[in-house]
């Protein structure tokens, strides 16, 4: 592959680049569009396209998937100019590894969610004081990162379908699941109607079950 040129253009930050081709209308409808109901197995045929060098998949894919890195990145780091960098470099490592994915070992979002991952690691690694022992240390960290990986790319894989549900659905299941509170709590904290409440629930979870299949097709 040659050299890569760039243009300055980013959905987080005005001064960030992505590859030439990836239009600024493009990018910055990536956090509305990702609200929007989608396909099945979307992710999987624009990771296809991407594969072949396809500039408007990769615009597509960031679209689909980038807020959800996005969110990782800055859970992990605490520190938004540090996510809004580590960003970048993922999805530029996505556009230069293009070639490298393998649809039959895992689904697109879980691979990237992986370099997000390395990439974070990478990150604090480096923003961390010196250590006594570093290699006892780095090896610990390593020992308890494996462990937590499919915990991680499930809530993940969760969060990112969580936001291409209808909008009143996905709150009503973020309050259910994240924040834990009954049926009847969240009509009360909500004003609305328990029967509706629970309609919406179960609405919800059928879409989400659908998306999470999709993908895992995809």
């Amino acid at each position: 592959m040659g050299r890569t040129s760039y243009v300055v253009v980013s959905v987080f930050h005005p001064r960030r680049v992505v590859p030439t081709g990836v239009t600024r209308e493009c990018v910055g409808v990536a956090m509305s569009g990702l609200s929007v109901m989608r396909p099945a197995g979307e992710s999987g045929r624009l990771a296809r396209r991407l594969a072949a060098g396809d500039r408007v998949a990769f615009e597509q894919l960031y679209q689909r998937h980038g807020a959800t890195t996005f969110a990782y990145l800055r859970s992990q780091l605490r520190n938004r100019p540090a996510a809004e960098d580590v960003q970048q470099q993922v999805w530029l490592e996505v556009w230069e590894r293009r070639s490298s994915f393998d649809p039959t070992r895992a689904s697109f979002l879980t691979w990237v969610m992986l370099i997000a991952r390395s990439r974070a690691i990478d990150d604090q690694r480096r923003r961390q004081p010196e250590l006594r022992d570093p290699q006892r240390d780095l090896d610990q960290l390593d020992e308890a990162e494996e462990s937590d990986t499919d915990r991680m790319l499930e809530r993940w894989r969760i969060a990112d379908a969580l936001q291409r549900l209808p909008h009143q659905e996905a709150e009503l299941l973020r309050l259910r699941f994240h924040s834990e509170l009954s049926q009847t709590e969240i009509a009360e904290q909500t004003g609305i109607p328990l029967g509706t409440v629970k309609m919406r629930m179960v609405d919800g979870l059928l879409r989400l079950r659908g998306l999470l299949a999709d993908e895992d097709e995809g």
